[in-house]
């Protein structure tokens, strides 16, 4: 079974309001989850983000996989380290003519 630490969306729209669960990577989106871990809400300012840091990493050292999105918020909350992003190597060098 994959488990994958993902979103799901409540709200009204145009006013998303998020739950980070653990779910089987089968299930719909808003469908069944095995466990909410926290919440995520993209309309504040600053976004406001909690999250139960025992839990998700509970999750991940059992191979729970998160999603893009969520990777991103597990990293502000300092669950995952950030690694070291290098710059894109680009050639600077001048054509001679």
């Amino acid at each position: 079974m994959a488990v994958k630490i993902r979103l799901t969306r409540l709200g009204d729209k145009k006013s998303p309001f998020y739950r980070i669960v653990v779910a089987d990577a089968r299930v719909a989106r808003d469908g069944k989850y095995i466990e909410q871990i926290g919440t995520y809400n993209p309309l504040t300012n600053p976004a406001e983000v909690k999250i139960d840091k025992e839990l998700a990493a509970k999750w991940l050292k059992n191979g729970a996989q998160p999603t893009e999105t969520t990777k991103s918020l597990l990293q502000t909350v300092g669950v995952i380290e950030v690694k070291g992003k290098s710059a894109p190597k680009t050639n600077n060098k001048k054509k001679k003519d």
